[in-house]
Order: C-alpha cells, then structure tokens, then sequence
C-alpha cells in the first residue's frame, strides 16, 4: 500500500470549513435516502432505484469530466498512478460500498423512514471510521484513537441510538437496519479509498467518476441476476422528477469526501457527516412526515447530542492543549492539532 500522502498544513479555519461542508453534504444524504426511499418503492425494487441513482450520476459525470481541463488531467494522472503502481486497483473499488448504500436507501427507507435509516448507517459508520484510520487506510495516514476521537464515535452512536429509540421496538424494523449498518461500516472504507484516487489524480471529478462507475457496473450485474431470480421487470418509472435527483446529490457527496478527507481524517469525515444526516434526517421527518417516522422529543435530543459528539471529537485535543497552554502561561494562539 502506498505510504501516506502529504498532510496539507492545517489551519483552524480550514478544518472548520472541511467540516462544515462536510456537514451540509451529510443533510444532503438525508434528502438522497428519502428521494431513493420514495424510488425504490414506486419501483418495488431496490436494486433498480439504485441503477437509477448512480446511473444518473455516472452520465452527468461522463458529461463534466471530459469537459473540463482539470477533469481531463485528472483521467491522465489515473492511468499513470495505475501504470506505475502509485495507485492500486483495490483502491478505485469505493463505488461497490456507495452502491450497497444506495441499494439500502431504497430498500429500507420507506420502511425504517430516515431517522431510523440514518441510525444503522451511523452505528456501523463510526466504529468502522476508528478502525479506518487506526489502519492509515486513508491518505491522511494513521491517525491514533485518542480520548478525544474515541469519545465522539461512542457519543454518536449513543446519540442517534436515542435519537430512534422508539422505531428499534419493532422487530421488522431490526432486521431491516443489519443492511444500512452493513453499508455504514463499508461508507469509512469508501472515502478513505476514494480520497487516496482524489490525491493521485488530483482531481475530485475523476475521483468521484471512479466512483460512480465502478458503482454502476456493480448494480448492473446484481440487476441482472435478480432479474433473473424474480423472473419480472420493476414497475415503471414514476413522472415526478424529483426522483431523479438522488445521483447528482450522491455526485456532490462523494466529491466533497473525496476533497476534505485528507483535510479531516475519516474518523472526523464521518462524524461531520453524521451530525449533517441526523440533523437532515430529523427536520425531513418533522416537516415532511411518513407514516414510519414520526419523530418526537428523543429523536431531537438525539440530534443535538450528535452535535456535540462531533465538537468532543474534532476540538477535544485542541481544547486540551489550549487549557495546558493557558496554566503554563505560554499560549499565543489556539492549537489546530484538533484531537488528531
């Protein structure tokens, strides 16, 4: 495997400002799992609604990449990287754990509802992110379990598990979530592979394009075969085009991953993103309510204790060495290690 890329030097700012966008693309998966929720079942298929999605997605990218000078760079930058093994072809294979998730989004969220999907995925995303970067999978390298990080990804899952408290007194409802909770624990992976195709094509559409197509042939074959396990087609493709803007929301996330995690670390990525999904996940729920969510004082509770996961683990250890610089006398600005 190759060594870790070189860590841009961080400043408060410019972590604050990775986080925040990480943040926003995490609601954004929110409004995606319940945009495929509602495609999987008009369609009755989950697999199909994800062809869908990332199919839709692979074609804008197949427009933009081509069509931009750093996308065109960046094609030629993959081909070196696999030609002279700075890149390993295990590493482009992020797409197949994106389209496990998107596969779930329509195969569970109409059942679990958002808030209850986004706590399977969190509770497989966190532990997984620990390990992830405990592995220096990413290119940000190793990064050591702190305090500080550990307490975040304990304080998540604790959060979101409060959050859906309610919805796990269902049994249908548990054995629905092993398959987000499987697709969580594959998200870390995915964007610590995906930011190591970012850095050696510096480029986040050839990145994300990676992505989408490996994604897309993966749904294709497991179309195919559970076409021919259930002998019919999916019903037909709804008018609404709202529908449809599941894959060019999934193009934003994973670009934004693929662009921040080196900045991050894929622990701190997947915190971010989970306070965006449950904060994006309640406010679907609460404004636009199904009959499988309706989420009450727990649920928002949840939500806020996510919030505050996030902050313990990204300015834990920025908090630590600002309060031991201010006893010993000796602090001239804020520390930007940041529990890393």
């Amino acid at each position: 495997m190759a060594g870790a890329a070189t860590r841009p030097a961080l400043s408060a700012g410019r972590r604050a400002g990775a986080l925040g966008l990480a943040t926003v693309a995490g609601v954004a998966v929110a409004v995606q799992s319940r945009i495929n929720g509602e495609l999987g079942g008009r369609l009755g298929d989950g697999i199909a609604a994800a062809v869908v999605s990332f199919g839709l997605g692979l074609l804008v990218l197949l427009v933009l990449v081509p069509a931009t000078r750093g996308g065109r760079r960046g094609l030629a930058a993959l081909r070196g990287a696999l030609a002279d093994g700075t890149l390993r072809p295990w590493q482009c294979l992020g797409g197949v754990c994106g389209a496990f998730l998107v596969f779930t989004q329509g195969a569970t969220v109409g059942a679990l509802g958002v808030a209850a999907f986004t706590v399977a995925v969190v509770a497989g995303q966190s532990g997984s992110s620990l390990l992830v970067d405990r592995a220096g999978v990413g290119p940000s390298g190793r990064q050591p379990v702190t305090v500080a990080r550990l307490a975040g990804a304990v304080l998540t899952v604790a959060a979101v598990l409060l959050a859906v408290s309610g919805r796990f007194g269902e049994p249908t409802a548990l054995v629905l979530a092993v398959l987000p909770l499987l697709a969580g624990v594959g998200v870390a992976w995915q964007q610590a592979v995906n930011g190591w195709v970012r850095v050696s094509t510096a480029s986040t559409l050839t990145a994300t394009l990676v992505n989408f197509a490996v994604g897309t042939a993966a749904l294709l074959v497991a179309f195919a075969v559970d076409l021919a396990l259930r002998g019919r087609p999916p019903g037909s493709l709804p008018a609404e085009p709202w529908l449809y803007l599941g894959g060019p929301i999934g193009v934003t996330f994973i670009a934004v991953a693929a662009a921040v995690v080196r900045f991050t670390g894929v622990l701190l990525l997947g915190l971010a993103t989970i306070a965006g999904q449950v904060t994006g996940a309640v406010l679907l729920d609460l404004l636009l309510p199904t009959t499988a969510a309706r989420p009450g004082a727990t649920t928002l509770l949840g939500a806020g204790l996510t919030l505050v996961a996030v902050a313990v683990a990204a300015l834990g250890g920025r908090f630590r060495a600002w309060s031991s610089a201010t006893r010993s006398g000796t602090r001239r600005g804020p520390a930007v290690d940041g529990g890393r």
